[in-house]
């Protein structure tokens, strides 16, 4: 039987003896304990002329930006839980009880209720962080056709079944890829495991460009917020660790709430076809042969590829999205 925590004290030793156990949850965790270890009240400021692109202490300009976007200009008190640690607790821990709501799965990796003299909230917060000198691109929702395809027509987006099957063969399902043609796979001279977005079947190619276009900020925001239908705390905010620090303290983060990067998303671009080539990998293409991938603002939307996930969609945040962001947010 899992361990139910019987109050917040609780639910926070709980966490102690499970966070830092995965080194995927390092930015979160430290987040997390530092949020947890700040002495309160703890007044809300925010640096001078800075917009969302922020160096800093992560935990202690992610709490300002909170409190400020909600309007607390003191924060009285703040406990954070790192949902992503207990997700993967070695001593069972499968589900948290927080606020009265049972989380087992959720979107958002850290979950905060702040309060000030007059009342508390809680939100969730989707963390990214990049390991690297300079930011790369930071993988925001991992699904199949299929699986999308439904995300949309349960969110009240149609999608006809051909647009499904011509998002298949741009995946390289089973059945859709020209593997599985014996025709085109003759004369093929490139990568044979799936059809590029140029090569799809061009009615569901034009009703994919159209839907992406005219729902935008619909699907951004899905993209953002929604991976489970249980889910008891989508991400109310997200805060991205840009590239790699010398330390903590001077580590240069963006914030932002869910409604200003969806805003600023739509604004930065609409729907684009962006040329590439592969340049690498077993299925490298020849010389002048060039594809077309599909981005919407700052998304990027591209097949797995991995080995293991064969038939995987991918949505990804654009390299320094927030750089080109901060351009548009006077």
């Amino acid at each position: 039987m899992a361990l139910a925590p019987i109050d917040e004290t609780h639910a926070l030793q709980i966490q102690a003896g499970t966070i830092g156990r995965k080194a995927g949850h390092a930015f979160e965790d430290e987040i997390t304990l530092r949020i947890n270890s700040m002495e309160y009240p703890l007044p809300t400021s925010r640096p001078n002329g800075a917009k969302h692109v922020i160096v800093g202490d992560p935990a202690m300009t992610l709490l300002n930006y909170i409190g400020s976007s909600l309007g607390f200009k003191v924060i009285s008190r703040a406990v954070a839980i790192s949902t992503g640690a207990l997700a993967t607790s070695e001593a069972g821990q499968k589900w948290l009880s927080i606020n009265g709501a049972n989380v087992r799965r959720c979107k958002s990796d850290i979950v905060i209720t702040i309060s000030d003299s007059h009342a508390s909230q809680t939100v969730g917060i989707s963390t990214k962080q990049c390991s690297k000198k300079t930011p790369t691109n930071a993988q925001l929702f991992f699904t199949t056709a299929r699986g999308f395809v439904k995300l949309l027509r349960d969110n009240g987006i149609a999608v006809s079944d051909a647009a499904l099957s011509g998002l298949r063969e741009f995946c390289g399902d089973a059945g859709f890829r020209p593997l599985d043609n014996a025709e085109i796979l003759a004369t093929r001279i490139v990568d044979p495991r799936r059809f590029f977005w140029e090569e799809i079947d061009a009615d569901a190619r034009d009703e994919w460009e159209v839907t992406l276009a005219r729902h935008q900020e619909k699907i951004t925001r899905l993209l953002l917020q929604k991976a489970y239908i249980d889910d008891p705390f989508i991400p109310d905010f997200i805060t991205h660790k840009t590239k790699l620090a010398n330390d903590w303290h001077t580590s240069e983060v963006a914030l932002y709430s869910i409604d200003e990067l969806v805003k600023l998303s739509c604004k930065y671009q609409g729907f684009v076809r962006r040329p590439y080539r592969v340049n690498k990998g077993s299925y490298r293409d020849p010389q002048g042969v060039q594809h077309l991938a599909p981005r919407f603002g700052i998304v990027q939307m591209q097949r797995g590829g991995q080995a293991q996930h064969p038939e995987q969609l991918q949505f990804n945040l654009e390299a320094g999205y927030f750089y080109g962001l901060e351009k548009l947010s006077d």
